[in-house]
């Protein structure tokens, strides 16, 4: 599937897609900790907050739509971490395990790169084996573990930090 992928600069016609696959991900899965939907208003300001850091908002699509998105943003807003990004990647339920998140990652390390970026964090669910797979596949490593610091489904979640240098 990677093949036919088409990595891109978000446009604000592939928001609804972004929105789509941010919910359906929300809903379904830990890997957002956090139960409140988004709406396309609130992912439009989100796209240009972005955009006016300088920092990427990436999609992947082919003839179908949109299939997955991927950015980053400041780790923490001190300047001592202004060399540190943390990034998220989504894919759409029935994309996912076909390398659309591989291309968008690899995409999203190279422009951090471009940037002066040093290093990018990622924190996973610790229960999410296949995502710290997926991350370790692309040279992260696992650095740290908080310990019940989300709660979802009625449930505490662990915490895993990964970083990779740029």
């Amino acid at each position: 599937m990677a093949e036919a992928v088409q990595v891109r600069e978000a446009r604000e016609g592939d928001l609804e897609g972004l929105v789509a696959i941010y919910n359906d991900v929300l809903a379904t899965s830990t890997a957002i900790f956090s139960h409140v939907p988004v709406t396309l208003e609130e992912r439009t300001q989100w796209w240009r907050a972005r955009a006016s850091q300088g920092y990427p908002v990436l999609v992947a699509r082919d003839a179908r739509g949109v299939l997955g998105y991927a950015s980053f943003g400041d780790f923490r807003a001190w300047p001592g971490y202004r060399f540190t990004v943390e990034h998220s990647v989504h894919v759409r339920l029935g994309c996912r395990g076909r390398g659309v998140g591989t291309v968008l990652l690899t995409e999203l390390l190279a422009r951090a790169a471009a940037l002066g970026k040093h290093v990018m964090i990622g924190g996973v669910d610790a229960d999410n084996t296949a995502s710290i797979r997926f991350h370790e596949r692309l040279g992260f490593e696992q650095v740290a573990r908080l310990r019940e610091v989300g709660y979802k489904f009625g449930r505490w979640l662990d915490l895993v930090f990964l970083q990779r240098r740029l």
